[in-house]
């Protein structure tokens, strides 16, 4: 399976999941080590887009295409299991929660989550300290345009 995932070039060969565990996100504490990824080149750039202000174009981004081995079994998040303000933002705190339990209990190498910003599209997060990890691998880095007319 390939999950994609859109970053600085200083950061395309970074699979650490130190920029999440600096800043947070939906799913992740600060100070919690994660990596997100999504089901489709569309979602990252949507995923960027909202977080970018208005105005502000986006450069020196690379696309990075990773793959997934299809004998890593993804523990599947259904939205019916999540509470109704789930794509608040700012982020509730159930679902870092939900994130931060899956990191710790290192089960799964994968959680396949909702996406907050595309209704129907999934984000892949990816747990750096499983021991499957070096499963992981990163098999695509291209430079990566944004379209100017999403940050008018």
């Amino acid at each position: 399976m390939k999950v994609f995932r859109l970053s600085k070039q200083k950061f395309a060969n970074d699979l650490s999941g130190s920029g999440a565990e600096l800043t947070g996100g939906r799913w992740n504490k600060i100070g919690i080590k994660i990596i997100y990824t999504s089901d489709s080149r569309a979602l990252c750039t949507a995923e960027i887009a909202v977080h970018i202000p208005i105005g502000i174009i986006p450069n020196d981004y690379y696309l990075i295409t990773i793959e997934i081995p299809d004998s890593i079994e993804i523990f599947n998040l259904e939205t019916s299991s999540l509470p109704d303000d789930w794509k608040s933002f700012p982020h509730s705190e159930i679902t870092q929660e939900i994130g931060e339990n899956f990191i710790s209990k290192c089960e799964f190498l994968v959680m396949k989550v909702p996406s907050a910003v595309v209704q129907g599209d999934f984000n892949y997060l990816i747990n750096p300290s499983h021991q499957d990890f070096d499963k992981i691998k990163i098999i695509n880095k291209e430079k990566f345009t944004f379209d100017e007319r999403l940050f008018k």
